[in-house]
């Protein structure tokens, strides 16, 4: 029978076709292989895990049961405890029991009590009420701190040039603070300041005297208009206290003021008991006493080394001595 033969080509084709099987064949074997590994090794580690993890939370346990077993001495952490020899004072929530601290204590040293005056907000609202046509015209300003109301005043407004005579401006400025001032017990401070331009007068022989003159003349003004002294100091800083730069006219200008400062403190007059009168222990005491004071009382005419005479009565002294007293015949 006649069978008709294959080309070689035509088998070349076909052996080309087929040959994925054999790659496709080893890959899904070493796939296989691969997940039989990976299982194995899953199911090991859990049994691994399991027997660490008995182990860590064993070795953790017999720790905590266990004290004082390690290095003995300093420790590396920082030591709580204060490492300073000066006393802590208070918690915060207590009282304070070290030096009592004052605002402004350079200025107020006198002060024993800290006895809180007037709130200073509420005096800088009037205030600023009272001067609103001055502070709108820069001739005056009020500022508020911690512990501190300052009404900044020009001296311009206030005196002459090179003067510390306090003109009508003055007076009425000082009635309009002065019914402020009277309803608070604030301590105050009036405080002088000059611009850096010499003075030498006879009155005034530097800046000095200037700014404690125009200080002083501020407060007998508000003395005068009721406020009590014993609330008010003065401050005299001449030109070496400095609010702007004294090389234009303007920082000049703005450099002469004079500054009232009202403390958060009050003043608190201070009560003075006159001692009682001890009585005489005995009546030859008292007649004693009573003898010294006639004495003491006496009118003397003494005679003076020079030949004059001295009325007093007081006791001669060394070289002086009293004209014997003639009787009546």
């Amino acid at each position: 029978m006649y069978r008709p033969r294959r080309s070689v080509a035509v088998e070349a084709d076909k052996s080309d076709t087929e040959r994925w099987l054999v790659s496709y064949a080893d890959y899904m074997t070493l796939l296989f292989a691969l997940f039989v590994v990976l299982y194995s090794m899953a199911t090991m580690e859990r049994e691994q895990f399991q027997k660490l993890q008995d182990t860590i939370s064993k070795v953790f346990v017999e720790a905590t049961d266990k004290k004082e077993t390690g290095i003995q001495g300093q420790s590396v952490q920082p030591d709580i405890h204060p490492q300073s020899d000066f006393e802590l004072y208070g918690s915060g929530l207590e009282e304070a029991t070290g030096p009592t601290l004052l605002a402004d204590n350079a200025k107020l040293e006198q002060i024993d009590s800290t006895k809180l005056g007037s709130p200073l907000a509420a005096m800088q609202k009037d205030i600023n009420r009272a001067l609103r046509s001055l502070v709108e015209s820069d001739l005056a300003k009020v500022t508020l701190d911690e512990d501190w109301l300052t009404i900044e005043l020009s001296s311009g407004l206030l005196f002459s040039s090179g003067s510390a005579s306090s003109n009508s401006s003055a007076s009425a400025v000082m009635t309009e603070l002065t019914a402020i001032l009277k309803q608070t017990d604030n301590f105050m401070r009036v405080r002088g300041y000059t611009d850096s331009v010499p003075i030498r007068t006879e009155q005034f022989p530097s800046n000095w005297e200037l700014s404690v003159a125009r200080a002083a003349s501020i407060v007998r003004l508000l003395e005068q208009l009721g406020i009590a002294p014993q609330r008010m100091a003065i401050e005299g800083y001449g030109q070496y206290s400095p609010f702007a730069e004294n090389s234009t006219a303007q920082g000049r200008s703005q450099n002469r003021k004079v500054v009232i400062a009202l403390s958060k403190y009050a003043y608190e007059p201070v009560v003075v008991e006159a001692p009682e009168p001890v009585a005489p222990d005995s009546a030859a005491e008292q007649v004693a006493e009573e003898a010294a004071q006639q004495e003491q009382n006496k009118i003397r005419v003494i005679r003076l080394p020079h030949g004059g005479i001295r009325i007093t009565t007081r006791p001669p002294e060394p070289g002086e001595e009293e004209p014997p007293i003639q009787q009546e015949q």
